[in-house]
């Protein structure tokens, strides 16, 4: 019997701790993406446990989603949410290696043009 209930535990929390939701945002967050926590976060009164436990993990240093993961012992999918929600509430700052992508509405020949003249500065150096 009490393996029914932890079983029932196991799969109804990650549920519970993202409120239902399946997908956030960012839920394309990808694994090795670095969690740094903003000064002034970890004293976040009013958080539930999973985000506190993000936030003390990733206090000392820069922490991947796969590692927040494997720590917390949750899975990947409702990691991505919580990091995804500590980030829009300013409590972490997400690094990816992936380029963001800004809609400006410049050509991509103006930004080209950016690059050229970068390029061209760093040369002087």
């Amino acid at each position: 019997m009490s393996e029914h209930i932890e079983y029932e535990a196991r799969t109804v929390r990650p549920y519970a701790v993202t409120g239902g939701r399946v997908r956030s945002a960012r839920s394309d967050l990808p694994l090795e993406a670095l969690v740094e926590v903003m000064p002034g976060a970890v004293t976040s009164a009013g958080l539930p446990p999973e985000k506190r436990a993000i936030l003390q993990h990733a206090a000392h240093t820069y922490i991947s989603v796969a590692e927040l993961s494997a720590l917390l012992h949750l899975p990947l999918g409702v990691v991505r949410i919580l990091v995804s929600d500590l980030s829009d509430q300013q409590y972490v700052r997400v690094h990816t290696s992936q380029p963001v992508e800004v809609n400006t509405g410049e050509s991509p020949a103006l930004s080209l043009s950016v690059l050229e003249s970068v390029l061209n500065g760093i040369s002087a150096l």
